[in-house]
């Protein structure tokens, strides 16, 4: 037997309802009414009335005059619930349909559709919720096309490269020298790179990422940050400098991770600047560690700091991308701050440098 659908069911409901509710008064009224009728007339008896020769007549005269009232009751009760019940079960009914509209248009990729607010609360909740799920799929729908088409850009240009080469070499127009299967070597890595950062770009978005958080003192992994990349810089004009308290809090931390963050962020601050100051510092500021990574560098125009932490930005568009990076660090860096239940934030003034901080939970 094919089910009913929600409209039927409950209008059917709303019947059920109103034919007990009938029901019950219409038994009701015929059983007691005429005993009511005939209690009343015996009062009037014994107050001296005689009322012997009329009862029967009374009687039946009460008895059509209730039927016809009851039957009048009952035509115009039961046209007015039903109207009412229908009413009622349509308004009901319309933001589910309309709901079940849009997400037949969702599934067909229509992504835009919003439902209207309802005048019943619940419904209106509802709808709210819906809403906001929609806004979100249509961000991760956004977000999924964007990673398509910034990924497939990342990927084409050393693709071409390296098949440039390997045909030229094939064809016999260009002569395999160490420096072309360098740049073949460079081209490869930066291929690799890319697919790793995205594995963990991936994974961090997801919540996949290990966060092995545990009371540690921070000093010696920014003193060894500061020797080894003083190490890297140390024939160029850029001046790497340390700069926390003798002794610092614990803070309650991944120090993998962390090393990951500054690593990244120090990386970011030496390439952008050519010549000048860094500077990686940590202050304790209420229940949170901030750890800041300066430099006066080319720094970031106003219009462009909030796309700092998108996926595939680059503050020099016209920088070559094996210095450039791939473009996904700092997304990446961003989210494993937050999976540290801390924040990642970014000042800068064009031309005087650009200051990255993020902060951890002290232990």
């Amino acid at each position: 037997m094919r089910q009913l659908d929600l409209r039927t069911r409950l209008f059917f409901s709303y019947m059920v309802v109103m034919f007990v509710g009938l029901t019950t008064l219409l038994a009701v009224g015929k059983i007691y009414s005429p005993r009511l009728f005939i209690e009343h007339l015996q009062r009037l008896e014994v107050n001296g009335m005689d009322l012997f020769i009329v009862k029967r007549q009374l009687l039946d005269s009460f008895d059509s005059a209730w039927t016809r009232g009851a039957f009048w009751s009952l035509v115009i009760g039961g046209l007015t619930a039903s109207s009412l019940s229908y009413w009622v079960t349509s308004r009901i009914i319309q933001p589910l349909t309309q709901m079940q509209r849009i997400t037949q248009n969702f599934a067909a990729g229509q992504l835009s559709e919003r439902m209207p607010s309802s005048e019943i609360p619940e419904l209106d909740r509802l709808s709210d919720s819906f809403n906001r799920m929609a806004l979100a799929l249509e961000d991760v729908e956004a977000r999924r096309r964007d990673l398509v088409s910034d990924l497939t850009h990342e990927l084409r240009t050393p693709l071409t490269i390296v098949q440039g080469y390997l045909e030229g070499m094939g064809d016999g127009t260009i002569t395999p020298t160490p420096e072309i299967y360098d740049r073949l070597t460079r081209e490869t890595n930066r291929l690799r790179r890319l697919v790793n950062d995205l594995q963990e770009l991936s994974k961090a978005e997801a919540g996949y990422l290990t966060i092995k958080a545990s009371p540690i003192d921070l000093q010696p992994i920014l003193r060894s940050l500061t020797d080894r990349f003083g190490d890297q810089i140390a024939d160029s004009a850029i001046c790497l400098k340390l700069d926390c308290p003798p002794c610092l809090p614990l803070a309650l931390a991944d120090p993998e991770r962390t090393e990951q963050i500054l690593v990244n962020l120090l990386g970011n601050a030496l390439r952008y600047t050519e010549a000048g100051t860094v500077t990686l510092s940590a202050t304790p500021q209420g229940k949170q560690l901030w750890i800041a990574v300066a430099d006066t560098g080319k720094g970031i125009a106003p219009e462009d700091l909030p796309h700092v932490f998108e996926r595939f930005w680059r503050s020099d568009r016209s920088r070559n991308r094996d210095s450039g990076g791939t473009g996904i660090g700092l997304s990446i860096s961003k989210r494993l701050v937050e999976l540290q239940q801390g924040t990642l934030e970014v000042t800068s003034v064009p031309n005087e440098g650009s200051t990255f901080r993020f902060s951890v939970p002290l232990a």
